[in-house]
C-alpha cells in the first residue's frame, strides 16, 4: 500500500490537507507530513529528506505557497529538486498563498469561524479567481475581522471545503493531483 508524503512549508498547510485527505477518504495510516520552516527550510532541505526517506511504498507530495515569484518558475524549481531524488512526487503550488484556497470557498470560511452571511461575498469579482489575490492572507483576516489565524483558521475552515466547488483553480489542481497520485503512484 502506497503511503502519501506530503512535504509543506509550514503548520497551515498540513492542517489544510488533513481535512482534505479525510474527505477523499484516505485514512490517517497512509499519509505522512514533513512540514518545514518556511519556503526557504523547504527548497533548501527537500532534496535531502526526500533522498533519506527509505519507505519504498512512499510517493510524495511538494505544497508550497507562491507568494511573489513567479508561479511556474517556482514549479519547475521544485520538480528539478524532485527529479534529482529518483522519488515519485508530484509538486502543487497555491496561488498566491495557502489562504486562496480559502478565499475560494467563502461558505467553508464562514461555517468555520462561525461568520454570518460572507459566502455571499463569493460572487464578488475578486473572489471569482482568488489565485490572483496577492494578498489573500491579510484579506482574509480583513473579511474575518480577524477571527482568522492561520493553524486554527486552518483546521476550522478546512473542514467544511468543499472539494467540487472551489473558486481557487490551484486548490482544484492539488486536489486533482493528489487523486491521481494515489490512483497512479508510477506516474
Amino acid at each position: 500500500m502506497r503511503t502519501l508524503v506530503c512535504c509543506v512549508e509550514e503548520a497551515s498547510a498540513k492542517e489544510m490537507l488533513i481535512h482534505v485527505f479525510a474527505k477523499i477518504g484516505l485514512s490517517e495510516g497512509r499519509y505522512q507530513f514533513i512540514i518545514f520552516e518556511g519556503k526557504q527550510d523547504l527548497d533548501k532541505k527537500l532534496v535531502t529528506r526526500l533522498k533519506a526517506w527509505r519507505d519504498p511504498n512512499a510517493v510524495f507530495l511538494v505544497l508550497r505557497d507562491q507568494d511573489s515569484a513567479d508561479c511556474r518558475d517556482v514549479k519547475q524549481s521544485l520538480v528539478s529538486l524532485c527529479e534529482n531524488t529518483r522519488k515519485t512526487f508530484i509538486v502543487r503550488i497555491a496561488c498566491h498563498e495557502l489562504e486562496s484556497f480559502y478565499l475560494g470557498d467563502l461558505a467553508a470560511v464562514e461555517k468555520g469561524l462561525g461568520l454570518a452571511k460572507l459566502s455571499r461575498q463569493q460572487n464578488q469579482k475578486k473572489f471569482s479567481n482568488p489565485d490572483r489575490l496577492s494578498n489573500a492572507s491579510q484579506l482574509l483576516k480583513d473579511l474575518t475581522n480577524g477571527k482568522y489565524q492561520k493553524i486554527l483558521g486552518s483546521q476550522a475552515i478546512s473542514q467544511h471545503l468543499d472539494l467540487g466547488n472551489n473558486k481557487s483553480h490551484s486548490f482544484n489542481v492539488l486536489v486533482k493531483g493528489i487523486l491521481q497520485i494515489l490512483d497512479h503512484p508510477e506516474g
